[in-house]
């Protein structure tokens, strides 16, 4: 037997195993996440390593473009689970924002609401950039085709008038931006994840420090009420190396899987995830891992809970 066919047979099996396969059989689960720049890789990785038992279930965290991306390899049986935000799961699983006139994802199950996710627009230090207004006519980095953060950035720069060809944008990640902004060759990026993000960390503890823009007012107001997902949020001062608080959004980072992963599986994961343990282990290794509670796990829920983490939830008495 030819290598490729060999791979490829191996291959369908897993799938077959994951999707299928009994409850006792030892089960694969990949988790896609995003940018290692990011928070949903730590996160994952942290995830990944708690809920795996030895001969029953393999959790493996992925490095992938982020959210959209994700919800396409759920979709396409490429991941059984992956990170997205909320507004993107929302989206894909209803047919509706930037999936409406597309094909959606209608089997899209929710295992967990995770913790809010912040928008970050983050500026050198001493550019005179104030407001996400000043941004136009700038070099402005998006992040990539695929992520929740491109698809945000865009509504937020609309509420304020402004559109792409207002700004020279670039659809790289926010480590590449980073490493641009030192450089000088660019003046802001976009980023939405959990603070304090390691990419920004980095960024404004060298090459002369950062400032975050402000998203608050009518703007801020008016996106609420036209976008229900995004709620009030702030970056405390000191989050971030000499870095100002401000007032921004947030939108829910949640873990979605597919209706035709194996419940069973599903249950076990989601009991595990929610155990002393893990959640001591989350509380002690990031900072948005204390928000990874039981209480948040139902919080946000735009689509439908998976039957696996919707009868632990039941039992954990969270959901009726």
């Amino acid at each position: 037997m030819k290598p490729k066919f060999s791979i490829a047979i191996a291959a369908a099996a897993l799938a077959a195993c994951v999707l299928t396969g009994p409850a006792s059989a030892q089960q694969f689960f990949r988790i896609g996440t995003g940018g290692t720049a990011g928070t949903y890789y730590p996160i994952g990785g942290m995830i990944a390593n708690a809920v795996s038992v030895p001969g029953k279930i393999v959790a493996t965290a992925q490095a992938s473009n982020g959210s959209l991306a994700n919800v396409n390899a759920v979709a396409g049986g490429s991941l059984e689970s992956g990170f997205s935000q909320s507004d993107v799961a929302t989206w894909a699983q209803k047919g509706t924002g930037i999936f409406e006139g597309k094909t959606n994802i209608p089997e899209l199950r929710l295992i967990a609401n995770l913790y809010p996710e912040t928008v970050h627009i983050v500026v050198k230090k001493g550019s005179g950039i104030r407001s996400v207004a000043d941004l136009k006519g700038k070099r402005v980095a998006l992040d990539e085709p695929g992520s929740g953060t491109l698809v945000n950035a865009r509504l937020i720069l609309a509420a304020y008038g402004i559109k792409e060809a207002d700004i020279k944008p670039e659809y790289i990640k926010p480590n590449q931006a980073g490493d641009k902004m030192k450089d000088g060759a660019l003046d802001a990026f976009f980023f939405v994840g959990g603070a304090p993000a390691g990419a920004i960390s980095e960024l404004a503890s060298s090459g002369g420090g950062i400032e975050l823009l402000p998203i608050d007012g009518p703007q801020a107001e008016g996106l609420r009420m036209a976008s229900p997902f995004f709620a009030n949020d702030a970056v405390p001062a000191a989050t971030y190396k000499d870095v100002a608080g401000v007032n921004t959004l947030s939108v829910g980072a949640q873990w979605v899987t597919s209706a035709k992963v194996d419940a069973e599986t599903v249950y076990q994961i989601t009991k595990a995830l929610y155990s002393d343990t893990t959640q001591k282990t989350l509380a002690a290794g990031h900072a948005k891992g204390k928000l990874i509670t039981l209480k948040n796990a139902v919080m946000g829920a735009g689509i439908p809970f998976h039957p696996g983490a919707e009868r632990f939830y039941k039992e954990a008495g969270v959901l009726k």
